[in-house]
């Protein structure tokens, strides 16, 4: 073979290795991150998810790829979310925002790992064997949110002690209503108060229930984000075309008066870390479930301007944030 041919057929190899390395790469790792509402104001958990799967060694869009499914608080459509991600052949599911997603991917499937956050108890759900063997393919973190709920109350009549009717606003979609308002009734006649359940599952039934409150209420408690009716935690941007009763949010929300709960961002944080975990191969049923216990009381003294009250110094001095 001549000099210049062995060289022109060298350099056209050469060409040629690069697009066989990347054709030998291999493909990201698919997460499937399901979720029961929408993603409005849900910003700041999806970054701390993306920061706890960063802390496992994943970034979205460099080692790892993540499909979203919404269901807009539109529970029936859970399932087919779930087969969908199934069907995209994802490695592990993140089923995120209560009870309805954990449960509708454990329905789905028993080889896929799915990773869950849950206000309720995950024994009682049915989501683990126990918290620190779950067995199974499902693993997660409890926050164990309604657990606070009487705290709720009791700080919300502390704030507004004339309220003598609390309205407690949820989800009829939602599989655990009516426990939960069963368990909010006996906390509110334990404090000598009278609930108000309202009740919106669409984003359309919204107006007429906060219409509701603003009739028979003194006070408004809106259960965690994980139960809550769609844009129930964006209740404040309702106050713009009428006067709502001051409220106690699970969660921190923009111009929320008062929150106390687990914090969520924590909580996302931590599901973001087990889900890179098993990335990199690591087992759910050798994982316990993780508990959050960092709890959050969060008062905003320019909406409660808004209201004229003034927050007794008992409560700001318990408050681990005071928006000014």
């Amino acid at each position: 073979m001549r000099r210049r041919e062995f060289i022109t057929l060298f350099g056209g190899a050469a060409a040629l290795w690069p697009v066989v390395a990347r054709a030998q790469q291999p493909a990201k790792p698919v997460i499937g991150f399901l979720h029961g509402a929408s993603p409005d104001g849900y910003a700041p958990y999806l970054v701390a998810f993306r920061e706890g799967l960063k802390e496992a060694g994943y970034v979205e869009g460099q080692n790892v790829a993540i499909e979203y499914r919404w269901a807009e608080g539109k529970y029936d459509r859970l399932p087919a979310l779930v087969a969908d991600l199934i069907n995209r052949q994802v490695v592990v599911i993140a089923a995120t925002g209560g009870d309805p997603s954990a449960l509708a991917a454990k329905a789905a499937t028993r080889t896929i790992p799915i990773v869950f956050d849950t206000g309720s108890d995950p024994m009682k759900l049915g989501l683990v064997a126990s918290l620190n063997r779950p067995g199974g393919n499902v693993i997660g973190v409890s926050l164990l949110s309604f657990t606070l709920i009487a705290k709720q109350l009791e700080l919300l009549c502390e704030l507004v002690p004339t309220a003598a009717t609390v309205a407690f606003l949820v989800n009829p979609n939602n599989p655990n209503t009516v426990i939960r308002t069963t368990e909010m009734q006996e906390t509110a006649r334990a404090v000598g108060r009278q609930l108000h359940v309202m009740t919106a599952g669409t984003e359309a039934e919204l107006e007429p229930a906060f219409a509701a409150v603003q009739r028979h209420a003194g006070a408004l408690l809106v259960p965690p984000i994980h139960s809550s009716s769609p844009g129930a935690n964006n209740s404040s941007r309702w106050r713009h075309g009428m006067q709502l009763p001051p409220a106690i949010h699970f969660a921190s929300t923009a111009g929320g008066l008062m929150s106390y709960g687990t914090s969520l961002v924590d909580a996302y944080r931590l599901v973001g870390i087990y889900t890179g975990r098993i990335l990199k191969g690591e087992k759910p049923a050798d994982l316990p479930v993780q508990r959050t216990v960092k709890v959050e009381l969060i008062i905003n003294m320019t909406t409660a301007k808004t209201f004229g009250l003034t927050f007794p110094l008992t409560l700001l001095g318990r408050a681990d944030e005071v928006i000014e």
